[in-house]
């Protein structure tokens, strides 16, 4: 697992997985619930905003030397790349993926390490 900041919660990546280890029943329920109803928790939602200055415009007094860094929390990192799987799941299904895009969606339900663990020990679905 990568080590990436976390979001306005603390919680970072490894936190969140020994967690999910230990309790992977009451996580797989929290998140099935949250896609069967079509809710998104609100403080999931909340990002932490970092200004940086971009590099080469240190000494710029222009206000677009600036860009942001979202800091999102891990909850919602987790159900975003669900809502990616499902919905990757269905274009690819009802076969509605055009070439040019393919390799993109393939690479981000590669990358998703508890994707298989979530629908193994959920519903079904």
């Amino acid at each position: 697992m990568t080590k990436k900041a976390p979001g306005i919660d603390g919680i970072t990546g490894g936190i969140y997985l020994r967690t999910f280890n230990i309790f992977p029943r009451l996580i797989t329920a929290i998140y099935n619930q949250c896609l069967k109803r079509g809710c998104f928790p609100k403080r999931w939602e909340i990002a932490k905003i970092i200004p940086t200055i971009k590099p080469g415009k240190e000494n710029s007094m222009d206000p677009s030397k600036y860009q942001s860094i979202s800091l999102l929390n891990i909850g919602g990192k987790v159900l975003e790349k669900l809502l990616i799987n499902k919905i990757s799941h269905h274009i690819y299904k009802n076969n509605l993926m055009t070439d040019n895009l393919d390799s993109r969606h393939r690479r981000v339900l590669q990358t998703w390490p508890w994707r298989q663990k979530i629908y193994r020990t959920g519903t079904g679905e």
